[in-house]
């Protein structure tokens, strides 16, 4: 069993920076890939980055690549969301997820068992 508590949304400008956090419970943390993904008002949750479990391999939506950085410490416990250049349409709540299995970039949302209670993120224009 993990449980996934988010932090560090707020208000931001455009063009602005934001770093989330999500602090995980349970000894096993360290073998499990974790994501994150979002959601905004009248919309589905979409995926946003994933990391693998060893922290070496990582992947992104094409919305935000090259101005999202997801990384993770296993010694706290922790996954980080490095947000760059923020727009208005980055405006969402940002959930992480986990899920433990082989090696490989799970991006759908129905592919992780655990997920955190969202922290909201919004991009002024």
């Amino acid at each position: 069993q993990v449980q996934l508590v988010e932090s560090g949304g707020g208000l931001v400008q455009a063009g602005g920076s934001l770093r989330l956090s999500c602090a995980a419970s349970g000894r096993t943390f360290s073998s499990y890939h974790l994501a994150w993904f979002r959601q905004a008002p009248g919309q589905e949750r979409k995926f946003v980055a994933t990391i693998t479990w060893s922290g070496d391999r990582t992947y992104y939506s094409d919305s935000v690549k090259g101005r999202f950085t997801i990384s993770r410490d296993n010694a706290k416990n922790t996954v980080f969301l490095q947000m760059n250049s923020l727009k208005p349409e980055d405006t969402a709540v940002y959930y992480c997820a986990a899920r433990a299995g082989p090696n490989y970039f799970y991006t759908k949302e129905y592919e992780y068992d655990y997920w955190g209670q969202g922290t909201q993120v919004t991009v002024s224009s």
